[in-house]
């Protein structure tokens, strides 16, 4: 139904998240042992807009652990805007929740209903373990104890993986600390103690 003096052409969509895409994702030189659905889903966020840090097992393998597997496991910067193209790109995908541990590959033991998040939803301390159809993608939430997105940004380092797609990758010491909190639930704490 058009109403008269409405333009004939097709409508633009500004502000249609990006998809995930497998297709011609190529490993820069050194990043080979990389995942390409890893890489692929690195590129689909920074597509989106998002702003984040790299943490988690690509994170190590990026780092040079050439067997890290796992979740592509991201630190979203916390403000309000870049949350809000983080659920719009996840909404977008249909992401939806995975049991903790369930990996691609597993049977599925989660439902495959879509979640539709928010940016209130993903600032909390909650960690969301989601499936977006074939990829993993796990976001962090903050754990009291855990680091600022402004102090690992500072440490972080920014890797070319691809020749289109560049990604800061935490410091090793904030990449144990969220698998620390990943394992236990919990910060870690030093204790000093005299004798």
């Amino acid at each position: 139904m058009r109403g008269e003096g409405a333009k004939a052409g097709p409508m633009l969509l500004r502000h249609r998240a990006p998809t995930i895409d497998n297709t011609s994702v190529r490993a820069a030189e050194g990043f080979e042992h990389v995942p390409a659905s890893s890489i692929a889903v690195i590129r689909w966020l920074t597509a989106a807009g998002v702003d984040f840090v790299l943490v988690g097992a690509v994170a190590r393998a990026i780092r040079g652990e050439s067997h890290a597997r796992g979740p592509v496991d991201v630190v979203p910067a916390p403000y309000g805007r870049n949350l809000d193209r983080l659920a719009l790109a996840l909404t977008a995908v249909r992401a939806c929740r995975r049991s903790p541990g369930e990996l691609i590959g597993a049977a599925p033991i989660t439902s495959t209903a879509a979640l539709k998040l928010t940016a209130e939803m993903l600032v909390g301390t909650e960690r969301w373990e989601l499936r977006c159809g074939e990829h993993d993608l796990d976001i962090e939430g903050r754990p009291p104890g855990s680091p600022s997105y402004q102090e690992l940004l500072y440490e972080a380092v920014r890797f070319r993986v691809s020749p289109e797609v560049s990604v800061e990758v935490a410091a090793p010491e904030d990449i144990e600390h969220y698998d620390h909190v990943r394992r236990t639930g919990l910060s870690p704490e030093i204790t000093v103690t005299r004798l």
